[in-house]
């Protein structure tokens, strides 16, 4: 299909134009093309900016056409004497005040415009790397070289960047999001117990925001059998979930549930979900009840309370098929998921081992 068919085609879809037939058959192509989807999500923005400016127009119009109706010296003579000081000024100068008015006002419109808060979602929407602030490495160097700290064949600086990964076989390849260690020059995990392991990022995903990762580290041997599984059908709404991760250097649980089947701006390859997180929670794993990965964790909005997003797992299972085999290796996906029946607490206490925080080091 040529981008102008494309182009047709999506015009069609949001206009409600499209059978019911040719409607699902679009649903099912932007479910598996995310490159699909965007511009599906950025035909539809274009599209709200150019109507916003229409209703501006018109609104200017009806306001030009009350401003012709009003007779400001009629006014003047029926409630005052004498005209004030506002009657006069606009007597007198009310072309160049109409004039001072409208460059003002396309000054703000052009000022939004170029800073991106018109047209660039991440004014609201915002990913959950954290960045580590050098005077936060400072310190921790500090105390590392004063406490003595000696982490042999590990990285023990402090890293750039940070966020979670969570484990998807028992023989060291991990998950995490693709924002996260996008032009990182290395990447180590930490588990829960403090153990440091070097990797490397063996396949990316850039539209899905999905990376994986392998332990290269000679001293990593296994992780045991993952106590979780993946599932690969939507979760509904109202489905209590919750992630883990690494907001902070002490692992965070963060309850909640699911809110809607679209990520944001109607993004069909996300999860929204009210739950808490922080910068630092990207890449973590977003659990149903039942103890199943439905989502990773990846952004927030900043204007909404405990609305955050995650990409839908059908999306990670998809990744992980898309991997040459000369790069997967022996990656196997757990299937058999031991954490259903369990609450809470002992569904934390198994999975824990298997979450990591990951560290991002550039130059």
């Amino acid at each position: 299909m040529s981008d102008n068919q494309l182009l047709e085609q999506i015009e069609k879809y949001l206009n409600g134009e499209m059978s019911s037939d040719e409607r699902a058959r679009f649903e099912v192509l932007r479910s598996e093309n995310t490159d699909v989807n965007k511009k599906v999500a950025e035909h539809k923005h274009f599209v709200n900016l150019i109507k916003q400016y229409g209703e501006r127009l018109e609104l200017e119009k009806r306001l030009n056409a009350l401003h012709s109706e009003i007779d400001v010296h009629s006014l003047e003579e029926e409630l005052m004497i004498h005209p004030s000081w506002i009657v006069n000024i606009w007597r007198n100068h009310h072309s160049k005040i109409s004039v001072a008015a409208s460059i003002a006002i396309f000054a703000v419109l052009c000022t939004l415009f170029f800073t991106g808060y018109l047209n660039n979602k991440e004014v609201n929407y915002v990913r959950l790397k954290s960045k580590v602030e050098q005077i936060e490495k400072t310190t921790s160097a500090l105390n590392s070289q004063l406490n003595g700290l000696k982490h042999s064949g590990k990285n023990s600086n402090p890293a750039n960047f940070r966020g979670t990964g969570f484990a998807i076989s028992s023989n060291g390849y991990i998950v995490t999001d693709y924002h996260v260690v996008k032009d990182a020059d290395s990447v180590y995990v930490q588990s829960f117990d403090g153990k440091s392991y070097r990797t490397k990022v063996i396949y990316s995903e850039p539209g899905a925001d999905i990376a994986v990762l392998q332990i290269t580290d000679p001293s990593f041997k296994s992780f045991g059998a993952i106590p979780y599984a993946f599932k690969k059908a939507d979760t509904d709404i109202g489905e209590n979930v919750f992630t883990i991760g690494y907001p902070r250097d002490a692992m965070v649980l963060g309850p909640g549930f699911l809110t809607a089947s679209t990520g944001f701006r109607g993004d069909t390859t996300q999860y929204q979900v009210s739950t808490p997180v922080d910068f630092g929670n990207s890449g973590g794993p977003l659990l149903d009840s039942k103890g199943d990965v439905i989502g990773i964790i990846n952004a927030k909005e900043t204007h909404v309370e405990g609305a955050a997003f995650a990409v839908k797992s059908s999306y990670l299972l998809k990744t992980i098929q898309d991997i040459p085999d000369s790069l997967k290796g022996d990656l196997n996906i757990n299937s058999k998921n031991v954490l259903a029946g369990l609450n809470r607490v002992q569904q934390i206490k198994k999975m824990q081992n298997y979450v990591f925080m990951v560290k991002v080091y550039n130059q």
